[in-house]
Order: C-alpha cells, then structure tokens, then sequence
C-alpha cells in the first residue's frame, strides 16, 4: 500500500492550549481523507504543521516520503495548499492573480499562461477571468484560492474548510472541484465541520476533537461504532433536568445528552422509545416542542464518543 502522508505522534502547544496531542494517521495516495471535527478541535493546527507553516513540539509526519521536519521544501515541492482564510489580490483579477502565484511556483512564459487557462477551466472561471476579483462572491474567491494551490501540479492538496461562510451553490462547485481531484489521481487531505460534506466525499476519516484523534477508518467502519442507534433531537419547553433523569432510565436509551435548550437521545429503536419519551414528558409537566430523528450518521459517532454533538 502506497502512503501519500504518513503522520506520528504530532504534538503541538500553543500558549497554554494544547492544541495537538499524539496525532496519527496514514493517507492512501490518491483518496479523499478527512479530518473532522467542531471549531477548536485542532484541525488547522495540524494542517499548519503539515504544511510546513508550524514546526511540532513532538513527532513527524511525511508527504510523499519526505519528513516536514528534515525536508520542508521537498514537501512544499509536492504539496498545494488551500487555507481557510482567502489569499488574494481583490485589486487584480482571477488571471492576474493565478499569474502572480504561478510565477511564485517558479512558472514563466508560456508554460505559465498556459496552465493559468487549464486551471481557470478547472475551477469554473474561464468566462469572469479578466474581472477583479474584489468583485466577486466569497464562493467565486474561494475557487480562485482553490486554483493558486494547483498551478504547480502538486500530488497532495490540503484543503482547509473550504466551504465556510459561502453560498449552496459555490458548495456545491467545491464539493464537485473535490471529487475531480480526487478522478486526477489527487490526494486530498479536507478538513471541515460540516457532517454531510464528509460523508459525501470520504474515502477514509478522522474525527478529532480537543487535538486528539477519537477515531478513525471509512464512514461505514465508523457507523458501526454506535451500531445501528438513532440519535433523537428534542426541545422542552421547561427546564428538563427531572426529565432527563427518567429519560435515561427507559429501556433502548443509550445516551441523553444536553446543549443549550437541546436534548440529544441515543435510541436502539425509534418507533418504541419515542412514545415513552413523551408520555415521561408529561407526567413531569413538560411539553416536547420539537423533534427530529436521525439514522446513525457520524454525527451519533461524535455524541458516542465524546458526550456532545458535533455542532458549527
């Protein structure tokens, strides 16, 4: 098995923030890998370190068989990266930019205005590549971001969360540039919070959460982690602290969770639980004012792993 990214023992501290704490994990050439996990989890940090940016207290990591420790510039030979934050010159357009950069990567001449219109075709913008770019919308700049990290070829991409604070539509674009990468025989290191965008691109994930590794493997081999539970998001509309009590008692409840006015139950079974979840509502002079089920998805692995949901 061939390893694009090989990471032990990461550690990082910053300030009195632990914010890296023995991470490992492998990256199979050519897959999708995820990191997921909410804000603060430790994400960004790792892809520092990955990346080169950020030198780890402890431990190392290779890409493409070289260490970010002992050869920091055969990784950055190798490696496109895509941060959270937008890197670009608003003044100057989409091809202005990706020019400015591949000359960065050490492009010239015709090789540069060549790969410039291959990666303007790429990331969808072919048409609006003489507009500023302080003109377009946060999801146009982020494919522009997305382009600069694939000037040079890389055989790795990181990209960190791509997808914050931009509209359906440009999601959609990004998940889709993702799966496209991935078809180029790109391996993609992606980091987010949002479940669904995980699910739909994953070949293999890691869930994170205070800089550790809760666990790791497809999204199936995780699924399997809470078995087939169903998580069962409630509001009251009184404070449920007596209820809860009851609630943990019923039988086929796993795990009663609470965040904010949220109540989260694990269940085995939904059609029978749920109807004694409301009937103990009741007998305590509570009312139930919403609800909404889930099939086990990684969002139940997170609760069952970590005691809360995965929230933005």
């Amino acid at each position: 098995m061939n390893y694009a990214i090989r990471v032990q023992g990461l550690c990082k501290s910053l300030g009195e923030n632990h914010a890296v704490q023995g991470l490992s994990f492998d990256v199979q050439e050519g897959e999708i890998f995820s990191l997921l996990g909410p804000n603060g989890a430790g994400k960004t940090t790792t892809i520092s370190m990955l990346s080169c940016l950020l030198r780890p207290d402890e431990g190392d990591a290779s890409v493409m068989g070289h260490s970010i420790r002992a050869d920091a510039m055969g990784v950055k030979s190798v490696l496109g990266v895509v941060p959270q934050e937008i890197a670009l010159y608003e003044d100057l357009t989409a091809r202005e930019n990706l020019t400015f950069w591949g000359k960065m990567y050490g492009l010239r001449g015709a090789a540069l205005k060549s790969r410039v219109n291959e990666v303007l075709e790429v990331i969808g913008l072919s048409d609006r590549a003489n507009d500023r770019v302080g003109k377009y919308s946060g999801g146009m700049k982020r494919r522009v971001n997305i382009g600069v990290a694939l000037l040079h070829k890389p055989s790795v991409i990181y990209m960190d969360e791509p997808t914050v604070g931009i509209d359906p539509q440009s999601r959609r674009n990004i998940l889709d540039s993702v799966v496209a990468l991935k078809n180029q025989g790109m391996t993609v290191l992606y980091t987010t919070h949002y479940m669904e965008e995980v699910q739909e691109l994953s070949d293999h994930i890691a869930i994170m959460d205070h800089g550790k590794l809760i666990a790791c493997g497809t999204h199936e081999e995780l699924v399997k982690l809470v078995g087939q539970q169903t998580r069962i998001d409630l509001t009251l509309n009184v404070e449920a602290s007596k209820v809860l009590e009851v609630w943990r008692a019923i039988e086929g409840v796993r795990l009663v969770t609470v965040e904010e006015a949220q109540v989260s139950v694990l269940v085995d079974d939904s059609n029978k639980v749920l109807p004694r979840l409301f009937e103990a509502a009741t007998n305590h002079s509570a009312r139930i004012t919403s609800v909404d089920i889930h099939e086990p998805n990684l969002e139940a692995v997170f609760l069952h792993l970590t005691g809360r949901a995965l929230r933005d």
